[in-house]
């Protein structure tokens, strides 16, 4: 008999359901990446949209323009304009620039509170598919305007806010589908690992963007549709919702020692001696992604009607029934003012490069991307932490504490030159995302996975959707604010974001000190 290859070999280390598991990791993965790639084309092509130029030469060009209308017929061609695209050429170019941000993430907040109670009554697969390939075409859309040479600011504000409602169909789909495929164990490591998607799509979006900003702008936003549509039919071709529906065995409902958030106190429970076996067939980290981790038991006394349906995961929670958590609204508010900080950087960011390094828009681009890969650290890092400290608002908290001096270094030090913006980036992303990325992932799971549901594993979509639903509020209003306040000079944009910062961490001081006592009175217990 000839030797396997090794690579077979390696595969057949693995049980099926461990295989099944890793594909499931990857695929939803490279759909959600592909969301974000789709959504950064916008931010690399401003410095396109409006290019800058002196005032002389708007006049001249108006000049000369009114002169050659009048002489004989001219056939207006895309880019003719010095200043840019009509009509992003003119002086309040921030404000419309802006604008378009604003009706996207308006459109992605109203719609993501509807998306999470929407999903949980629709198959994912189907759900997914047709909102990746919505996207896809409204992506795409706004491309075009360059192709067809369209100049109304109503055609571009309409795409924008038509992609932002068909992108809520992507984050509680996928958070849905790993909370049926995986189990309970190091949460934080495991989803900050997974949660680089972000980071991962905002980079190649920016790649890919870049590479047509300065010859076809309107490529950048094509490929980018043609690619997101593609992974929609992938999605539709191998997204398998549910463990049941292969036959794979579910996960362990619960572990031996849990915690959460400082809302609630350890607790010990009877291993399941008819799982064990199970358990141990599986390697830990594949089999165990989200767990039911509850610090402080005694303090989570709360009285929430739990039908039966519910404890046998079969009925939907109501919004008022998720709101209820514990946590859910003190997490929810500090997303809205990370999430504000984080989108700020990611629609603004290359244009504040341009303006600073004097660059353009495809190097600004690509320097943008350093800080999605500090938030690709920031993440994980943040996940480590908490896993290691059992504590997920201390870990946001201390982030949140240490980015508002980031920013105002960032700001300081950007001038200097281009080694030290380098360096900012990274520190200044991986501070910023670190919360972000921890929230959206680790600490939305735990609260969907909360034991006052009583096992309604149907909970997990509404309470993600809720989260990012109120955190993408303030990414809607950050870029907002930012095209307001931008042109009284960016000194005060980033007095903005560090004030947004502190707000953050405001809404964790409660959750911080829970998880500090509590910690403490776990170790009196320990130690009588």
């Amino acid at each position: 008999m000839a030797q396997l290859p090794p690579g077979i070999h390696f595969i057949t280390l693995f049980t099926r359901d461990q295989r099944y598991r890793a594909f499931i990791f990857v695929l939803t993965f490279l759909l959600y990446a592909s969301f974000h790639l789709s959504r950064k084309p916008i931010s690399i092509v401003k410095g396109e949209l409006h290019k800058h130029c002196a005032a002389s030469t708007e006049v001249e060009l108006h000049s000369y323009k009114e002169y050659a209308t009048q002489s004989q017929p001219v056939k207006k061609l895309p880019n003719e304009s010095q200043c840019g695209w009509e009509p992003f050429d003119k002086n309040n170019y921030k404000q419309l620039l802006g604008a378009l941000d604003y009706s996207f993430l308006c459109a992605y907040a109203i719609g993501m509170y509807l998306s999470g109670i929407i999903g949980e009554r629709l198959p994912i697969r189907y759900y997914l598919t047709a909102g990746m390939l919505a996207s896809g075409l409204f992506t795409a859309m706004f491309g075009f305007g360059y192709f067809y040479n369209v100049h109304n600011l109503w055609f571009y504000l309409v795409a924008q806010i038509a992609n932002g409602l068909v992108q809520t169909t992507g984050w509680p789909s996928v958070v849905t589908c790993i909370g049926n495929w995986f189990g309970k164990g190091r949460r934080g490591f495991i989803m900050g690992i997974w949660n680089s998607h972000t980071s991962v799509g905002n980079i190649l979006g920016s790649l890919i963007a870049a590479y047509w900003v300065s010859s076809c702008w309107g490529l950048s936003f094509v490929v980018p549709g043609v690619i997101i549509a593609l992974m929609g039919i992938i999605c539709f071709l191998f997204l398998i919702e549910h463990p049941k529906d292969i036959n794979c065995s579910c996960t362990p409902p619960s572990s031996s020692r849990t915690y959460m958030n400082g809302t609630n106190r350890f607790r010990v429970q009877k291993p399941n001696l008819n799982t064990r076996e199970t358990s141990q067939s599986q390697a830990p980290e594949m089999q165990q992604l989200l767990s039911d981790n509850e610090n402080c038991a005694m303090s989570l006394n709360i009285n929430m009607p739990v039908s039966e349906e519910n404890r046998n995961g079969t009925s939907p929670i109501s919004f008022l029934g998720a709101l209820r958590i514990p946590g859910v609204i003190e997490f929810s508010l500090c997303l809205l003012f990370a999430k504000l900080v984080s989108y700020t950087f990611l629609f603004w960011l290359p244009l504040y490069i341009t303006n600073v390094e004097h660059l353009d828009a495809k190097r600004a681009g690509d320097l943008s991307t350093l800080f999605d890969v500090g938030g690709i650290f920031g993440g994980i890092l943040a996940g480590i932490i908490s896993d290691r400290l059992e504590k997920r608002a201390s870990t946001c908290g201390m982030m949140l504490f240490l980015a508002a001096p980031a920013l105002y270094m960032f700001s300081a030090v950007s001038k200097m030159g281009l080694e030290a913006t380098i360096v900012m980036l990274l520190i200044s992303g991986a501070l910023v995302n670190g919360p972000y990325a921890l929230i959206t992932t680790a600490v939305s799971a735990d609260l969907g996975t909360h034991k006052s549901l009583k096992g309604n594993a149907r909970a997990l979509s509404t309470v993600t959707a809720i989260i990012d639903g109120t955190g993408s509020v303030g990414a809607a209003l950050g870029p907002l604010l930012a095209g307001l306040i931008s042109p009284s000079g960016w000194n005060n944009v980033f007095y903005m974001l560090m004030v947004a910062d502190a707000c953050a961490l405001l809404f964790l001081v409660r959750l911080i000190q829970k998880e500090l006592g509590c910690r403490m009175d776990h170790t009196l217990f320990k130690e009588h």
